[in-house]
Formats: C-alpha cells, sequence, structure tokens
C-alpha cells in the first residue's frame, strides 16, 4: 500500500512525504468554499434545462400532478396522509412532503419541483466533496470523484425525473448521516451516535434505498476511518499505530455498534415489499419471487452488474427503463458476467492491503444488491437512478487508482491535468445531450424505443404523448407495436380502445373496454379507468343509462377515480340537478385538481346561484392553466353531449 492511500486527518508523515499535495491542500483549506461554489455553478448550469421541462407521463401524475394531497400544498392533511399513504403508493413521507413544500411554495407547474430535484442533487456534490476531502485529507482525488459524480450523464434520471426526488433526496440525508458518522468515530459518544441514526431515518423516509447504509459504514471502518483493528504483530498494524492513533475495535464489536441501524434497514425492507412500487407490481401482475425462477433472477442480476459497469465508463444509449428480458435471458451471457464479477471479487481480496479497491469495489457491490434484481420489484432489467450511490464506488478506484500511477511513472502532472479537463469536457457535452431528451415526452420516448429493443412500456408512453400533443396518427403505430409485443396485457388493449374513441369511434372504442375488463387479474385502478372511458363513450353516443352504469361501476372498483365522479356530474348537470352536479365536480377536483374540473365545477355552481365560489373555481383553473382555450373547448365539447 503506498502511503497516498491512508488516511489523512491531521498532518503527518505522509502529508508530508507528498510536498506537492501538502502545498495544495494548505491553498485549498482556504478556498475550500470557491471550490464547493464552482462545483455548484457547473452543476445548476448544465443540469439548468431541466427546469423547463414538463411532467413525465410515467409516474408523475401518480407522485404530483394528479395526486390530489400534494396539489394541496403543505398542510396538516399532507402531513397525515403522507405518513399513511395508500397501500399502493410508496412508503417515504419526507419526499412526499417535500413535493408539497414545493407546491405550496412554487405552485402548480412542473418547474418548482424541477428546481427543488436540481438543488438536491447539487447539494449532494458539495456534501459529497466536502466528506471525502475531509475524511481522506485529499483535495484533488476528492474533487475528481466528485467531478465524475456532477457530470455523469447516467444521473440525468434521477435529477430530470422529477418522480425520482426520493432518488436525491435519500441521498442528501444518507450523505449527512454519512458525515455525522465521521463525528461520531473521531469520539463516540450517545449524542453522535443519535445524530447518526435521525439522518439514517430521514434518508430511509425519503427512500428505502439506502438500507444498506450500516453495511457502507463498515467499509468506512475498514477505509478511510481504519477503525478496524488489524492483526497483533503485523506490518499493517504497526503502521495503523504509527499514523493513526485513534482507537480501533474488533470487527464484531463494530457490527455490534451497528445493530440498531441494522434493525431499522430491516424493519424500512419489509415496508418497502409491502407497500409501494414492489406491492402494486406484485398484485397487477402477480409478481413475486417465483415469478421469475431464482436463476433467472441472479442471471438477471449478474448481467446487470456488468451493464452498470460498461454505463458508468460508456454512458452511452441511455433510458429511464430497461425491459426485463424474463425468459428469454441469454445463459451465455450471465455465465460470462457471473465470471468476471467472482474474478474481480477474487482479485480485489487478495489485494485488500489496497484499501481503496476493497472499499470502492464492495461499495458498488454491496450497496447495489437491493436494486439488482435478485428480488423482483418491478418491469425493469435495471435502472439509471439505482446507480446514484453505488456508482461512488467505482469512482473511487479510479481516481485513487490514477493518482497512485502519478506518483509511479515519471509522466508530467500537465498531461494528467489535460486529460482529466478533456474527460470532464467529453462528460460535460454527453450530460448536456443527455439532459436535452429530457425536454418533453415525445423526446424521451422516441429516444428510449430507439436505444432498446421489444419496449412496451416506451412504446405505450411515446403513443400517449404524441396524443397529447395532436399528432394522434404518428401514435397509432406505437401502439399497435405495443399490443404486438404484449397482447395479453390490458394496458396496450386500453390504449388502442383510446385511440378509437379520439377519433370518435365510439362502439370499437366501447368494445376495447369491454375486453379489457374481461382480461383476468387486471388491477382496479385499470379496470376504473376503462369503466370511466366507456361511460363517456356512451355519454358521447347519449346511452345516458349506461353510462350511469359505467361511471357507477368505475367508483365501485377504485373510489377515488376522479373521472367517473366528473362524468356522473355531467349527467346530474343533464338531468337538471346543478347541486349534485356541482358537488360531484367538486369532488373530482379534489382527487384530480384539472382546469376542465375546474371549469365544470364553475358552471355548475354559477347555475346555482354561487357566483363567488364559482370565480374562486374559476381562479383555481387558471391558476392550473393559464391558458385556457383548449380546456374551454373541452368542457363545451363535455356539455354539448
Amino acid at each position: 500500500m503506498t502511503s497516498t492511500d491512508a488516511t489523512h486527518q491531521t498532518p503527518g508523515p505522509e502529508i508530508a512525504a507528498d510536498s506537492a499535495e501538502s502545498f495544495i491542500l494548505h491553498w485549498v483549506q482556504k478556498r475550500r468554499l470557491m471550490l464547493c461554489l464552482a462545483l455548484a455553478v457547473v452543476t445548476i448550469a448544465l443540469y439548468s434545462p431541466v427546469t423547463r421541462a414538463p411532467f413525465l407521463n410515467y409516474d408523475d401524475q401518480i407522485c404530483v400532478s394528479e395526486n390530489a394531497q400534494v396539489r394541496a400544498g403543505l398542510n396538516w392533511n399532507t402531513v397525515a396522509w403522507a405518513f399513511h399513504t395508500p397501500k399502493d403508493l410508496d412508503w417515504h413521507p419526507l419526499t412526499w412532503l417535500s413535493y408539497g413544500l414545493d407546491t405550496q411554495v412554487f405552485g402548480l407547474g412542473p418547474s418548482g419541483y424541477h428546481t427543488t430535484n436540481l438543488l438536491l442533487h447539487a447539494a449532494n456534490v458539495v456534501l459529497l466533496f466536502l466528506i471525502l476531502q475531509s475524511a481522506t485529507g485529499f483535495v484533488w482525488r476528492s474533487l475528481a470523484v466528485t467531478a465524475l459524480f456532477a457530470l455523469h450523464p447516467i444521473n440525468v434520471e434521477s435529477v430530470a425525473w422529477i418522480s425520482e426526488r426520493k432518488n436525491v433526496l435519500s441521498m442528501f440525508f444518507f450523505l449527512i448521516a454519512l458525515a455525522a458518522y465521521g463525528w461520531y468515530a473521531r469520539r463516540p459518544g450517545v449524542g453522535r451516535y443519535l445524530t447518526v441514526t435521525l439522518a439514517f431515518v430521514l434518508a430511509l423516509m425519503s427512500k428505502a434505498q439506502v438500507i444498506t447504509f450500516p453495511f457502507a459504514l463498515l467499509l468506512l471502518d475498514y477505509w478511510p476511518l481504519r477503525r478496524i483493528q488489524s492483526s497483533p504483530g503485523s506490518a499493517e498494524a504497526v503502521g495503523d499505530a504509527a499514523t493513526h492513533p485513534s482507537p480501533t475495535f474488533s470487527f464484531l464489536k463494530l457490527v455490534a455498534e451497528k445493530l440498531p441501524w441494522f434493525a431499522l434497514s430491516t424493519a424500512s425492507a419489509v415496508i418497502t415489499m409491502r407497500t409501494g412500487t414492489a406491492f402494486s407490481y406484485i398484485a397487477e401482475t402477480g409478481a413475486n419471487e417465483s415469478r421469475f425462477p431464482l436463476w433467472i433472477r441472479l442471471a438477471n442480476a449478474a448481467m446487470g452488474y456488468v451493464k452498470y459497469l460498461e454505463k458508468t465508463f460508456w454512458p452511452a444509449d441511455l433510458a429511464p427503463l430497461y425491459p426485463h428480458p424474463g425468459f428469454a435471458t441469454s445463459i451465455s451471457a450471465a455465465l460470462v458476467s457471473a465470471l468476471v464479477l467472482i474474478t474481480i471479487t477474487i482479485l480485489v481480496v487478495i489485494w485488500r492491503q489496497h484499501r481503496v479497491l476493497f472499499v470502492g469495489w464492495f461499495w458498488f457491490l454491496g450497496i447495489l444488491l437491493p436494486m439488482s434484481g435478485v428480488i423482483t420489484i418491478g418491469p425493469h432489467f435495471m435502472a439509471d437512478r439505482y446507480l446514484y450511490i453505488p456508482q461512488l464506488g467505482i469512482f473511487l478506484i479510479v481516481c485513487w487508482g490514477v493518482a497512485d500511477l502519478m506518483e509511479r511513472w515519471p509522466v508530467p502532472v500537465a498531461a494528467y491535468a489535460t486529460t482529466a479537463a478533456l474527460i470532464a469536457l467529453v462528460l460535460g457535452v454527453a450530460l448536456y445531450r443527455q439532459v436535452s431528451f429530457w425536454s418533453d415526452n415525445a423526446t424521451l420516448w422516441e429516444h428510449t424505443v430507439a436505444v432498446t429493443d421489444g419496449n412496451f412500456t416506451a412504446e405505450e408512453n411515446l403513443a400517449m404523448a404524441l396524443i397529447s400533443t395532436g399528432r394522434a396518427k404518428e401514435a397509432l403505430p406505437h401502439l399497435q407495436r405495443a399490443h404486438v409485443l404484449q397482447p395479453a396485457d390490458p394496458l396496450a388493449t386500453l390504449n388502442l380502445a383510446t385511440y378509437e374513441q379520439m377519433l370518435g369511434n365510439y362502439k370499437a372504442a366501447i368494445e376495447g373496454y369491454a375486453a379489457v375488463v374481461q382480461f383476468p387479474g387486471t388491477s382496479p385502478s385499470l379496470l376504473a379507468t376503462a369503466l370511466a372511458n366507456s361511460g363517456y363513450a356512451h355519454l358521447s353516443l347519449h346511452r345516458y343509462d349506461s353510462a350511469q352504469q359505467e361511471f357507477e361501476a368505475a367508483l365501485h372498483e377504485q373510489p377515488v377515480n376522479a373521472a367517473a365522479y366528473r362524468g356522473l356530474g355531467l349527467l346530474a348537470q343533464r338531468a337538471g340537478n346543478v347541486t349534485l352536479a356541482a358537488k360531484d365536480y367538486k369532488r373530482s377536483v379534489e382527487l384530480q385538481p384539472t382546469p376542465v374540473g375546474y371549469l365544470l365545477l364553475a358552471y355548475a355552481l354559477e347555475l346555482g346561484g354561487e357566483r363567488d365560489a364559482s370565480r374562486a373555481a374559476q381562479i383555481q383553473a387558471a391558476r392550473i392553466d393559464p391558458d385556457l382555450n383548449d380546456d374551454l373547448a373541452t368542457v363545451r365539447q363535455l356539455l354539448a353531449n
């Protein structure tokens, strides 16, 4: 192990041995704020276009744009709801509360939510630099790791996707917990331990991805904190005693120290598997640990790890969703991937005296494990967002490894500096390009379809994005392709029926919706959508009794279906019962605040003589969409049925 691998908490012989770095360290300590500011400014500048992006038509509706609790802003009802979310929503109360705060501060448009995501990522960049520099004593190595994290295109998904607020927010508290642990390790005490615990709890309440936190701390105990006791009399033990006078402990004692944190991780894992995304996927598709045999899940996990490594070093063809190959998994590719991982792991263990290598590799393997696919939690094979924290291990290996080569090989520093600048420039350009794909839904899903194969979800979302922008004819091939990819999927049939309804082919649409209802195991939310849409098709054909039955059936499947309440309001208003119509419209906008819903409510209230309430509803509509021309046209069309 070279001297540069050691921890530099205070000036000592090892820092003195590297006079150049000692001088740089002394210089940077006086100007740390400037480096932090530079990192933040560059990060914000390159990511700034995301603040002009719309809501993504995948998950953002559930999390924000059509979430009545979030759209109501930050109030006591929102707080209570955040801690008692429905079973089909992720339990991450702190993330839900952050959305509510955004609504309160920035309003209902997407810009505010994007801005908060960006600021959190910039804060993570700065925190990472400060933690690394403080723990290791190395400035430029820490800066290099941080720059890779700040500029790597694979992180765009976590920042540009509003629904991934949980990713950037959980890492924010994860980093605070790491900083607190370094503080605790220097002088253990109850108060400091509780501080670490509080930060960890806040991270878990943002997203359960940080359940590997106690494992990460054991790695940090090995390096750079060096709290793990070496074998007595070994050369390493002698070296540690000379350069690291802080107390060391046995491995078992350090594990015991973290038992409460392991308990918190276990509790969080149980909650995650019983609620939210994992639960919804299991409930809607029949997925469970036996959905795919263990060998398929292990094979895909192995291939996923290698694919993550590939995208770390060559971040091309990035997409928000990579389809799971399922039973089409390549056995040969899985075996090769497993062999690569096993070989690297054996070499890392053999060379474990290189502590950065050991910690970096097992950081990557261990922190990524819960998202590796060993347990099926969604329709995807892998996800860029899962690499947000694990990638730091690879960056550590690369940056510390290059620094060691600089010491051993007589290559001019200017050559390394030029190479580093070129890498930063290339990453910056790639990052900016990746950000551009998130400028609108159609662009993102067109890119996703282009860089992935057989992507059912991308085809569906691209079709919906094209339809929403008035490009319905372009959407049809994608709807048809999605149906070919998964003919037994009720969503594909639902979207084709929706397309027919948009073209005015109401009878064909009704037949399609009826087919969706007949699919076995269709989720209540999908059934409710099909029934509500069918109700509107019947309404257009002036089959009012049938429309009433469909809307009521939709509410039976999903009592919180806003579209069904809106349909019942239209029927009540047509029958002359404006009081009941206003009641149904009000319930609709409480569940899903839309301009059309508020305009219908305003009209019913006006007919009922409640002019002040009508004016307030109009103001709410304008608040959501200042340009109400299209919404007014939709309202006129609905009322004409």
